[in-house]
């Protein structure tokens, strides 16, 4: 299952996606951690040290290999040069696996230790100086989407993107890539206020959103939250010493965490799960190719002097069954 954390800045998105990260690594679910926020946090709040988590390899900087490995020997594909953040896989294509082990995984993963058990870790990389004023941070994240667009994911397999702040996550299709979408809302109006654009973006896609309350600390708090949001408010979170622990660089045993915020975390599994059996394959196949044209034509012919269109494999449609395995 693909599921993304969503929110406005400062919202708690990260702190919730890492908890979740936590709780399936504790129920020895298999999980990838994608890290594709401008402010890179993800590794901190799993409890990598600074120098560890500066260390993890960005995305972006294997854009090459990642590129050549996926697309394989795809016939519609001339050149990896070709590939952009949106391009499809058709036949031929390297798909990705949550399991396993590939080159795109050697290069850009890497092994984090959760209390006992561990999970893989990938970055799109921080928004560096080099960066201002010649790049778009949304070019950055196109190795996320490209692996994603690669990705064949089944019930018991996780992938937990935690995504860039606030709208933004909806200037490309990746939006589209995800099971579950849980949106970390405050009890404000400018928590409420992101929730309204999410909603309305999503709603053309039929893209699964939630929203996890976070810091809510009175009944106040909940009444407006579930006045404001409805049937999309799945569960709250308040306060939690554990995390203010883990926060200061003292972390307890994950198992120690407050039954409350274990509970809920339980329910952003239980939500997740359950969109298994409304996967639609061909569904997501349609909006991948949907988002590559509408790149093909904006931007992405020009810029690589091909017509990419013709990359679309009008016979192949990404499910469970058309994955192979990989070799290391």
């Amino acid at each position: 299952m693909k599921i993304a954390f969503v929110g406005k800045g400062g919202s708690g998105k990260t702190t919730l996606s890492s908890l979740f990260i936590r709780h399936l690594a504790a129920a020895r679910v298999p999980v990838i951690a994608v890290d594709a926020d401008i402010n890179q946090h993800l590794g901190a709040a799993l409890g990598l040290d600074d120098a560890t988590a500066a260390a993890l390899p960005a995305m972006g900087a294997h854009l090459p290999l990642i590129k050549e490995y996926l697309r394989g020997n795809n016939p519609r594909i001339g050149s990896a040069e070709t590939m952009i953040k949106t391009t499809p896989p058709g036949d031929g294509s390297q798909l990705l696996r949550v399991g396993g082990d590939n080159p795109v995984y050697h290069a850009c993963a890497r092994t984090v230790r959760l209390d006992g058990t561990s999970v893989r870790m990938m970055a799109t990389g921080p928004f560096t100086e080099s960066d201002l004023g010649v790049a778009c941070y949304h070019s950055k994240v196109g190795a996320v989407e490209l692996c994603l667009n690669h990705l064949v994911d089944g019930r018991e397999e996780y992938v937990v993107v935690d995504m860039t702040a606030g709208s933004d996550s909806f200037a490309s299709g990746m939006f589209t890539r995800f099971d579950m979408t849980f949106l970390v809302a405050e009890p404000t109006r400018k928590g409420i206020a992101v929730y309204r654009q999410y909603k309305e973006y999503a709603r053309d896609f039929d893209v699964s959103l939630k929203v996890v309350g976070n810091k809510v600390q009175s009944a106040d708090d909940l009444a407006f939250l579930r006045a404001e949001v409805g049937d999309d408010l799945l569960v709250t979170v308040g306060h939690s010493d554990w995390v203010r622990a883990m926060e200061k660089g003292r972390p307890a045993p994950f198992a120690e965490l407050e039954d409350a915020n274990r509970r809920a975390l339980e329910a952003l599994y239980g939500a997740a799960d359950a969109t298994y059996a409304q996967r639609d394959w061909q569904r997501y196949t349609r909006q991948m190719v949907h988002f590559h044209l509408r790149n093909a034509e904006s931007w992405g012919n020009a810029k690589t002097g091909a017509d990419l269109a013709a990359q679309v494999d009008p016979a192949f449609i990404l499910s469970e069954s058309a994955a192979t395995p990989q070799p290391a």
